[in-house]
């Protein structure tokens, strides 16, 4: 079994393939010749194996021989143009079996050289940018060819108003292997006013490398390849629109300066001209009128009657008001407005004036909110009540025995909030907001 002329029986020397060159894309052939050399009729089976089998046929694939003669078999290399068919050498296998003597099956060989290829695939995107002074480019390079390649890029532009910058500049890439490169395109000025400007450019991708060794090994050209095309418009700093604006203030400033403010100060200087000229007056008028700082109720330097309210309160501010100004002990009322973050304790205070005794008869606290948490009032050192929230809205205490605050004690009211309640506006309050009005006789502790 030879490729020209080799015998194929048991016992027979035969000899190997020579070696295959095929380039991926192309079809490459050599012939086997196999020879009966038996005194029996022989049907021999030739299959391919090795690495190249996948893209390697023989025909015809079986052949049934009389003792003596021999048939010449092709054998067809077509390996596909894909990254995946690396270059270099690959081994070939063609086993011969035949089929009354397995025992005597055969296997030649012989060594494929696949040659190289190269093929880039290139994509850049988007095609068109808009910016002020720079943009910014996604460009896609993927290796189609079967062998290790390095990659550069050549910008072009009409003038010198763009810089280019490419990183990676110089990728390797593998058979099969891709990778995106960022290009940055950026101006040498801006544009302040007017229309965007285009500025048109390329990027040719080629592959980097010693030329001369390329030539010397043998390996193809590269395919000639079409400059990716793509544009940078630059968009003014300044829109058109701004332009008319300040076209249109100045014109309104100038009108100011020389229309409407000289008019202006000269209504300003007559109207202040007719302010200081002297007034005639009469004898009535130099009589008339109060002394400054007295009036029909008031003493000069002094307050008017009525008695005075005085204030009250800790916490975020309670207020109250008394009628202590002499005389018998009347009627008072004091008003503690405590608002209390969600989580925390607040305490509010009204504190009884000097030289006074509050008799408490009533107490009014209002849960308006629907605020949830604890509340406890307490009158000096007694705790008078401890209420849950979440119990009431309103809430009163009403005593036939006032209850005596001496001077300088405290009406205290302390707030636990445990959860903001929901007020008449439908929305939940950002805290608690109670409210307590303490009633009662404030009378002098001299009476």
């Amino acid at each position: 079994m030879t490729p020209s002329a080799a015998s194929s029986g048991p016992g027979a020397p035969g000899l190997d393939i020579p070696a295959v060159t095929v380039t991926p894309g192309d079809i490459a052939t050599t012939t086997l010749t196999v020879r009966n050399d038996s005194d029996i009729v022989e049907a021999y089976s030739l299959e391919v194996v090795g690495d190249c089998a996948p893209w390697t046929t023989v025909e015809p694939a079986r052949v049934s021989l009389y003792p003596g003669t021999s048939e010449t078999v092709t054998i067809r290399l077509a390996p596909p143009r894909s990254p995946e068919i690396r270059a270099g050498d690959k081994p070939l296998g063609v086993r011969v079996l035949p089929t009354e003597h397995p025992e005597s099956v055969r296997v030649l060989e012989t060594t494929v050289h696949v040659g190289e290829f190269h093929e880039l695939q290139t994509e850049l995107a988007p095609r068109r940018r808009r910016g002020w002074l720079r943009g910014r480019y996604r460009l896609a390079v993927r290796n189609q060819g079967n062998t290790p390649v390095q990659v550069g890029f050549t910008p072009g532009q009409a003038g010198e108003e763009l810089g280019f910058a490419f990183a990676p500049a110089e990728p390797k890439l593998e058979p099969g292997e891709s990778t995106e490169v960022v290009l940055r395109v950026r101006t040498a000025k801006p544009v302040w006013f007017g229309n965007p400007v285009v500025w048109p450019f390329t990027v040719d991708t080629a592959e980097t490398g010693d030329q001369e060794t390329a030539a010397e090994s043998g390996r193809d050209e590269p395919a000639v390849r079409a400059p990716l095309d793509a544009e940078f418009v630059q968009i003014p700093v300044f829109p058109k629109w701004l332009l008319a604006l300040l076209a249109a203030l100045l014109a309104l400033l100038l009108a100011w300066f020389t229309l409407v403010r000289p008019a202006v100060r000269s209504a300003a200087k007559e109207a202040a001209h007719e302010a200081v000229q002297p007034r005639p007056t009469t004898a009535g008028d130099q009589g008339s009128g109060d002394s400054p700082g007295t009036g029909g109720n008031n003493k000069p330097g002094g307050k008017a009657s009525g008695a005075p309210s005085k204030t009250g309160g800790g916490g975020d501010g309670g207020s109250g008001g008394d009628g202590t100004s002499g005389g018998a002990g009347r009627q008072s009322s004091a008003t503690i407005d405590l608002k209390t973050s969600g989580g925390q304790t607040r305490t509010g205070t009204y504190k009884v004036p000097e030289d006074s005794v509050f008799g408490v008869t009533d107490i009014v606290v209002a849960n308006f909110q629907g605020d949830e948490g604890v509340l406890t009032i307490t009158f000096g050192e007694r705790k008078i009540t401890t209420i849950a929230l979440e119990t009431f809205r309103n809430q009163d205490y009403h005593w036939v025995t006032p209850i005596k605050i001496p001077a300088n004690d405290s009406v205290t009211i302390n707030v636990t909030c445990a959860k903001p309640g929901t007020p008449a506006t439908g929305r939940q309050a950002q805290g608690c907001h109670e409210v307590l009005n303490v009633s009662g006789v404030l009378s002098r502790t001299g009476e």
